[in-house]
């Protein structure tokens, strides 16, 4: 794969570097109506899908940081998003062009004042994995294989410019109107932040592993802090495959069982023991060893869990607490779902749309055990995501609303289930977690 040289720091670089995508997806949409009038809408709409998120992603990769991370989040909407931008914007989780090596042996004189070759026995310039923040790289010390994790440059001093290029374009998509909406841009920009800060990687990969060193068939890298600094980080080398390798080929029933089982217990634990939950799931931070063990790898997106707002949010899990029309509305209100200012109109639309919602989506807590593999489950959760987003009310409705711990924890387990979708668990012991104190 071809490396890079540079990376686009600047505001001004930034913006022209999406002004230029923004072009070139403009002519695409010049190209799709002129395609309309010789060939069928379907194949039109397709190939405009498929133009588009070639460009957008092709815009981003050279950007990486903020702006590719959001490709990376994206990629996990597979109920919401054309499939084109899926496929696409999936390359962001693990497979993007890497720096080159001279970047790579500035960025240790710049942190440990010394080429990489003087710190370990021997050091790999060439990356193994590269994704939207850091790239991998493969080292040796004592005997030791590493895995030596390098935060591109500049990255972290580009975040609040590229979210105040995003906000405009975000706000307009999700119809965000009012006071307060800066709250969920502020939730994620303090997210993006944080993982750019790899202190606080170590200090949080640490804590994780240790709580949840008891859990069957989850497996941890060791972490170096001698060996690593704010924007390098050393841990263990972790054989295995990805997930999505893993899920991609034929699937052994056993062995995904076990997976699944693994992964649920780990999120449910977080969420109801620790109350602070890895809000990454995606198949790049996953790996597979050839015992059928899950391997976490990467701690830098956690999310905290306030009890403000686990205790209303959980409570809503419940069918009984669904279907209780007076309780379900208080916690609405708790969640800030439902908003003082509220018409009466949009209290009737929002308490429908939660309620219709809530009622599937947590069905897999309303019993003892659940088949993640079920296709009507999952075809329901994207029907219904398709539904509202072709919905012409809800785009009339102030989209400023519900509380900003929404942005991370829905993500979280959306996250979750497409994984435990591709894994295609079954028998999934959904309570494990209560006994596990």
């Amino acid at each position: 794969m071809k490396t890079i040289d540079r990376i686009p720091t600047s505001k001004i670089e930034r913006a022209t570097k999406l002004f230029q995508t923004g072009a070139k997806v403009g002519i695409n949409y010049v190209k799709y109506y002129g395609e309309k009038i010789i060939s069928t809408e379907e194949k039109a709409q397709e190939n405009l899908n498929e133009a588009n998120a070639e460009d957008i992603y092709n815009g981003l990769k050279t950007m990486k940081g903020s702006a590719l991370k959001v490709a990376q989040m994206l990629s996990m909407e597979k109920s919401i998003l054309p499939r084109a931008y899926v496929e696409k914007f999936s390359l962001s989780q693990f497979s993007v062009p890497p720096l080159s090596a001279p970047l790579v042996v500035k960025s240790f004189k710049k942190y440990f004042g010394k080429h990489p070759s003087e710190i370990f026995d021997s050091f790999n310039l060439t990356s193994v994995n590269a994704a939207s923040i850091g790239q991998v790289h493969q080292a040796e010390k004592n005997g030791e294989k590493l895995a030596v994790k390098i935060q591109y440059p500049g990255i972290a001093k580009s975040i609040s410019s590229d979210l105040a290029l995003v906000k405009p374009i975000a706000m307009k998509m999700f119809n965000i109107k009012g006071k307060n909406s800066d709250r969920y841009f502020k939730e994620v920009e303090e997210k993006l932040t944080e993982e750019t800060n790899y202190i606080l990687e170590f200090k949080q990969s640490e804590e994780i592993a240790e709580a949840c060193k008891h859990i069957p068939n989850l497996k941890f890298p060791t972490y170096y802090k001698e060996l690593s600094s704010d924007r390098i980080l050393t841990m263990s080398w972790m054989e295995g495959i990805h997930l999505s390798e893993f899920t991609a080929n034929e699937i052994n029933q056993e062995i995904s069982n076990k997976l699944g089982q693994a992964l649920w217990d780990f999120y449910m634990y977080q969420m109801h023991h620790l109350k602070k939950v890895h809000a990454d799931p995606h198949p790049g931070n996953f790996l597979v060893n050839s015992k059928g063990q899950l391997i976490v790898i990467d701690f830098g997106c956690m999310k905290s869990i306030p009890d403000d707002f686990y205790i209303p949010y959980f409570e809503l899990a419940k069918k009984e607490h669904i279907d209780n029309p007076v309780y379900f509305e208080q916690k609405l209100y708790e969640l800030e779902i439902l908003r003082e200012d509220d018409s009466a109109q949009e209290i009737v639309f929002f308490k429908n749309l939660f309620h219709e919602m809530l009622s599937l989506f947590t069905q897999p807590f309303h019993q003892d055990e659940f088949d993640f593999s079920d296709p009507e489950f999952f075809e329901k959760i994207a029907s219904l995501g398709s539904k509202y987003a072709k919905s012409s009310e809800l785009k009339e409705m102030n989209g400023n609303r519900g509380s900003k711990h929404f942005i991370y924890i829905n993500r979280t387990f959306f996250g979750l289930y497409n994984l435990m979708f591709d894994l295609k668990a079954k028998n999934v012991k959904i309570n494990n977690y209560s006994t596990k104190l």
